[in-house]
């Protein structure tokens, strides 16, 4: 099974800029603790993805959660609302975080 480290990496590969609006240019921080997590930039500008280690920059959204919540949600194994509604993962803002996900070929 991949790992969360894995899956934030993975994004570059999955990212899709047909879906992209022209001027979009926007900075996601995603805090994921447990050992196969740590903090990451995600930065999409001129249609490109660029996933970092280390949080710099001022985010239009925060995505706080644990390993195993990320990976599950990604892979298909855990319902993205339920894990927000129960507190399972933390989104500073809900209406980028649906922007973001659309940009991503899924994995599952």
């Amino acid at each position: 099974m991949k790992t969360a480290r894995e899956i934030i990496f993975s994004l570059e590969d999955r990212f899709k800029p047909e879906e992209v609006d022209d001027d979009l240019s926007i900075l996601f921080h995603f805090d994921i603790s447990g050992d196969n997590g740590g903090q990451f930039s995600v930065k999409i500008e001129d249609e490109t993805c660029n996933v970092s280690e280390g949080l710099s920059g001022e985010p239009k959204c925060l995505i706080s959660c644990a390993e195993d919540v990320y990976a599950d949600i990604e892979l298909g194994q855990k319902n993205a609302q339920m894990a927000l509604m129960t507190g399972e993962i933390k989104i500073s803002n809900i209406m980028a975080m649906m922007k973001f996900i659309n940009c991503f070929d899924k994995l599952h």
